[in-house]
């Protein structure tokens, strides 16, 4: 999408981000959880076909991790029980195999750290100068601790993450109820804010929710279908809202 002029943020009465892709690329951390999982798990329950990246995007990306669990093996025809969130990493229901995933990312987490994204980190600063409002809007449960090892958790007065979706039984993206609620707690209005998102059912979430700006970060869901999710305009970095 050509930019003569991209919109200014800052004329809004907030921004709203999700955060996997968006300000850290927690995504690849995540994706390469979710793919040594489910490779050993694949090799040891004999499913076909082999786990590939393709899963990550059409039935992992943007979801609550026990939502995509599920998403993925209906992909390949498998039932298993739900289970139960208290479940540990070695069961073998939808939550057991969420939580053995979740035990890698925090390894690798640990392990290799995480930096923000620079242009993302820039937007940060301009809205800040600005005084702008920005929140956190993440499906993850790791939101704090990603946001702590980037070292930006102090730049968010509210972060929407899936331990609080869980404990106030919202509805997972591409559900409005995150995006809603999280601005009702920064207290302004969806009609007057921007929301910020890379995941296909992530800009589903922000358009049901009714902002007035839903901005796509293109970084691999493909422009066209961002744009069809219910984008405004797709970026490749937030950077260029910043220059």
């Amino acid at each position: 999408m050509a930019h003569d002029a991209l919109p200014d943020l800052t004329a809004y009465d907030a921004v709203l981000f999700d955060l996997d892709g968006v300000l850290t690329p927690t995504a690849e951390v995540h994706m390469h959880a979710w793919q040594s999982m489910f490779e050993e798990l694949f090799a040891d329950w004999d499913i076909t076909p082999p786990y590939t990246e393709r899963d990550y995007f059409d039935h992992l990306d943007g979801k609550k991790r026990y939502d995509g669990v599920a998403a993925l093996l209906r992909s390949r025809d498998v039932e298993v029980p739900w289970g139960d969130p208290s479940d540990p990493p070695t069961a073998d229901t939808v939550c057991g195999i969420g939580n053995r995933k979740n035990a890698v990312f925090e390894r690798v987490l640990r392990a290799e750290g995480i930096s923000p994204y620079p242009g993302s980190l820039q937007l940060l600063d301009v809205l800040a100068a600005a005084g702008t409002p920005v929140a956190v809007v993440s499906s993850s449960k790791n939101a704090e601790e990603v946001l702590a090892a980037a070292g930006i958790r102090d730049r968010f007065p509210v972060v929407m993450d899936g331990v609080i979706a869980e404990r106030d039984h919202l509805a997972s993206k591409p559900a409005p109820d995150v995006f809603v609620e999280a601005a009702r707690m920064l207290q302004v209005e969806p009609a007057r804010s921007v929301a910020v998102e890379d995941a296909i059912s992530g800009v589903q979430s922000a358009a049901a929710g009714g902002f007035a700006l839903v901005v796509g970060v293109d970084r691999g869901a493909g422009e066209d279908d961002l744009v069809e999710a219910g984008a405004n305009v797709v970026v490749q970095d937030l950077e260029e809202f910043a220059r």
